[in-house]
C-alpha cells in the first residue's frame, strides 16, 4: 500500500513541475500574440449606449421644462458634452 501512495505522490509532483514549466514557456507566446493583435479603432461617440440615451432624455426634459416655464421653445443643444 505504501508504494502505491508514494507512486501517486511522485506522479502528482511530476505533474505540478511539468505544469509550472509549461506555464513559464507558454506565457511569452501569449504576450507576443497580444502585441501582434491590431488595435480596435475608438468609437466615434463618447460613452456607452445607455449613457447616450440618458443624455438625450435629459436634454429633451430640460427643453420641455424651459418651454413650460418661459413659454418659448429652448434652443436645441448641439451635442451635450459629458460633465466631469
Amino acid at each position: 500500500m505504501k508504494t502505491f501512495r508514494a507512486a501517486k505522490l511522485s506522479m502528482l509532483g511530476l505533474g505540478a513541475a511539468l505544469g509550472f514549466t509549461l506555464s513559464g514557456v507558454l506565457e511569452p507566446l501569449e504576450a507576443e500574440a497580444q502585441e501582434a493583435a491590431p488595435a480596435t479603432p475608438a468609437p466615434a461617440a463618447t460613452g456607452t449606449h445607455g449613457m447616450q440615451r440618458r443624455s438625450a432624455r435629459r436634454t429633451t426634459r430640460h427643453q420641455r421644462r424651459h418651454t413650460r416655464r418661459t413659454g418659448q421653445p429652448a434652443a436645441p443643444a448641439a451635442t451635450a458634452a459629458p460633465k466631469q
